[in-house]
Order: C-alpha cells, then structure tokens, then sequence
C-alpha cells in the first residue's frame, strides 16, 4: 500500500460513498473499488460492508482508519520538519472553513501564508461550519473556522476573530416578509428553518426548553448559506449569524427579524491543534500569523 491508497481510503471512510469519493480524489468509483479491493487482499480483512442500503465501516475498517490517519499525520510531521531546516516550511496546510469563511474571513491568511510562507501549499476544505470541530479531531485537517463556544474547546487552541449576532430572516415577498416580529416568543406560532446541528441550533433548543415554546419546523438542513436559500423561498423563518446573510448573494430579497440577546452571539474563529500534539513549527506559524492578520481577534484559553 502507498500513501495514495491511504488517502483515498480516509476520504472514502468519510463519505462512505464511492461516487462523493471517486470525485473527491479526481478518480472513477470502478477504479477506485479495485483500489479498496487491493487493500483488503494485502490485509486479508473486510474494510468496507456494502449493504444494499448503505455502506458503512467494518471493526477491521475502523482499525485501519486509525492506522490510515496516523500514518498521513506522521508524514505530513516528517515532511515539515525535513524541509523546514532553511528555516522555511514546506509541505500542505489542511484547512476546513465554510463557503461564507472563505470569501468573508479567510482571505486576509490565505494572502499572509502565501507572502510569509510560499512554499506552503493550502488544501481548503468546504463545509458546515458545525462539523469544523470534528474535522480537527479526526485530524482530516491542520487548521478549521467555525463557531466557537463561549468557554472554548478544552483540547483544541481557539483564536476568536469576529461576532455576531444571530436573526431571523423571511422573503421579503413571501407569506412571513410584513411581521409584527416583537421577540423571539413570537417563533411559537411561525415556521422554522433550521440547521440540523451547530451552535445556533443549540442556543435555539435551550432557549425553546425554557420558554416551553414548541416549534414548527418547517425544514432542516446542512450549511448556513443553505438556511438562507431556503428561506428566500418562502418556507419560514430561517436562523442565521448575521454575518452569513451580509455576504450572501441571497440578502437583498430577504427581511431581518433580530433576535435581540435572546439567542447570544456567534463567535467565529480558529481552531488549531495544542503545542503539545506535534507539528511544532507549523503551530507556532499560525499563532503568530493569527494574531498579525487578526490584531483584534483573542485566544479563548491559554
């Protein structure tokens, strides 16, 4: 097995889709089944159970995802640390952030990296801001931006850069774009959308507990930018950091309903490995980057 084979299979253990991951990694699903087909001969072990219905790890598959995401860490150390003696690093910073991250919040690192380090190449991986923390815990990424917890994240350096405050918005046009929206009591009888996980849909859920208000629900998805598309169609009222519908290209057919400190803030900012988990040279890049590019952003623990 090589390097390429072990990349591949992480990626497949995270989709758990042959088609997601063969697009993923520039291959076909054909080629990229004998590619799994390899492994479990020089194994001698199943990796993968392909049910009918879904595809998912076998005991021997998660052992070698382990095993997988270890071996491209130590790489990735190795790399860095050899080609780093010129006192310039070199090699691949793994990066996960959100579509809105990556044009609203990123850009000013990017272009520092680039002119501090150029021989430092960015791999940028786009999603839910609300799988940021997982991506750094599954190692799959170096560097994540995403909505940070007041009190931080007790494994895990976290860099504050902005916050913002999270609203409601509708259509403009649509059946809820004129409401007499005076607090946030008024969601007990109006449509919800939603994100299925993250900060935002925690602090709703722990204010609707204590409110004892039950929500209609209208709809549930992945991403903020989503919640938005949703919402200028109409659906209800979609919950968003107001710092997503300033960069949308959604906004301008949208009404905002502000939530007042019902709901808090959403901290955005960084989140990087600890001093003590390796990586030494690239960790201590990117603190002293953050805080140039980021003069008013803050570590939420030390």
């Amino acid at each position: 097995m090589d390097f390429h084979e072990l990349e591949a299979f992480v990626v497949l253990a995270r989709t758990l889709h042959f088609a997601k991951t063969a697009h993923i990694i520039h291959s076909s699903p054909s080629a990229l089944s004998r590619l799994l087909g390899r492994l479990e001969d020089e194994l001698g072990a199943s990796l993968l159970d392909r049910g009918k219905r879904r595809v998912q790890l076998t005991e021997p598959g998660q052992a070698f995802l382990e095993f997988a995401q270890e071996s491209l860490r130590r790489r990735d150390e190795l790399h860095l640390r050899l080609s780093s003696q010129d006192g310039q690093l070199r090699g691949t910073l793994r990066v996960f952030a959100s579509v809105t991250a990556c044009y609203s919040i990123l850009p000013p690192l990017v272009e520092a990296i680039s002119q501090a380090h150029p021989h430092v190449r960015l791999s940028v991986d786009t999603g839910d801001p609300a799988d940021a923390e997982q991506a750094m815990h599954e190692e799959r990424v170096d560097l994540a931006l995403g909505a940070l917890p007041v009190s931080g994240l007790p494994d895990l350096d976290c860099f504050a850069v902005q916050h913002s405050p999270l609203v409601f918005v509708a259509s403009r046009n649509g059946p809820f774009g004129q409401l007499d929206f005076k607090s946030t009591l008024s969601l007990a009888a109006l449509p919800l959308i939603l994100p299925r996980k993250g900060l935002a849909r925690d602090r709703l859920e722990q204010w609707l507990r204590s409110h004892k208000v039950r929500p209609q629900i209208s709809a549930e998805t992945a991403g903020n930018e989503a919640v938005l598309a949703l919402a200028r169609l109409g659906l209800g009222l979609g919950l968003v950091p107001r710092i997503v519908l300033e960069n949308s290209p959604f906004a301008e057919g949208l009404v905002v309903y502000n939530a007042g400190q019902d709901l808090g803030e959403y901290t955005i900012g960084f989140m990087l490995g600890q001093a003590n988990t390796g990586n030494t040279g690239l960790l201590q890049a990117l603190r002293q980057l953050l805080q140039s590019v980021y003069p008013a952003g803050n570590w939420m623990k030390e």
